[in-house]
């Protein structure tokens, strides 16, 4: 039995799907069962990170997790875990905890990743860059006006498709030997003017990326995230522009596939585009 936590988020779903259909027998941690839309194979458990109480039910009979990376609230799980012997767990990281300034972000990841060392539990810390699934957020842009306002158009990344975040931790989860960690990146550096141009076109749309200013962009996002995870995005983002970023990921041997395109993704989510 493999436990799933966040299970239905933009990554905890699409691991939910990559172990059914590898066969294993999948318990999904949920905070409302009812009408999560997870598939009909997978055993549906009500359960929260920050309920501790949930836990040990919910791992009862699991022998290896996906964790789900809350901040500040994994030492209860942790400590139910290794009361009911589990032997591995999958921690969603990110990239960040890698950078030589890590951030705030990146701060908050790395003390994730050490907890569960600390747990002496086997893990696989799977780190990927910024995911594609953000670019969600611009849906309603597109489709009121037809532009996207942001920041530092020249910003060059590598965004990765969920669907490939789920991949490497399925793999991982099911692996008979256990990867340290594994690095994700999407496969081509695009910056948010052709990622909109893609889009436009995936869609058969007309839509446009319009430049604002970093105090513009900061004021938004903080409506969304806390004060200094937005200076951390927008610091990255200011690195991109002004140096670009190459697709480096070791994904690919770990899924065994090539990693999924940004005009693959937008197909895959068109519909979430036009809702």
């Amino acid at each position: 039995m493999i436990l799933v936590t966040g299970s239905t988020g933009n990554v905890g779903r699409n691991v939910v799907r990559e172990l059914l259909a590898a066969g294993e027998q999948v318990r999904a941690l949920t905070r409302n069962p009812t009408g999560c839309g997870l598939p009909a194979e997978a055993e549906v458990v009500e359960g929260d990170l920050t309920r501790p109480e949930t836990l040990s039910a919910a791992l009862d009979g699991v022998q290896r997790a996906f964790l789900f990376p809350l901040f500040g609230e994994l030492e209860a799980f942790l400590g139910h875990a290794r009361r009911s012997g589990l032997d591995r767990i999958v921690l969603l990281s990110s990239s960040a905890a890698t950078f030589t300034v890590p951030g705030w972000i990146g701060e908050a990841h790395r003390g994730n990743e050490a907890q569960v060392r600390a747990s002496g539990i086997d893990a696989t810390f799977v780190r990927p860059t910024l995911f594609m699934a953000n670019d969600l957020s611009w849906a309603e842009q597109i489709a009121s006006a037809g532009v996207v306002r942001g920041p530092y158009a020249k910003a060059a990344t590598a965004p990765v498709d969920e669907r490939d975040i789920a991949a490497v931790a399925s793999a991982a989860l099911t692996s008979t030997r256990t990867l340290d960690h594994v690095s994700l990146t999407g496969p081509e550096s695009l910056n948010p003017s052709e990622r909109v141009g893609i889009i436009a076109e995936v869609l058969g749309v007309t839509a446009e990326y319009e430049e604002i200013s970093r105090s513009q962009a900061h004021a938004h996002l903080v409506r969304e995230m806390p004060p200094q995870a937005a200076d951390f995005m927008l610091d990255q983002l200011k690195d991109a522009a002004e140096g670009g970023a190459e697709p480096v990921s070791t994904a690919e041997a770990v899924m065994g596939r090539a990693a999924h395109t940004y005009a693959s993704w937008v197909g895959h989510r068109s519909a979430d585009f036009r809702r």
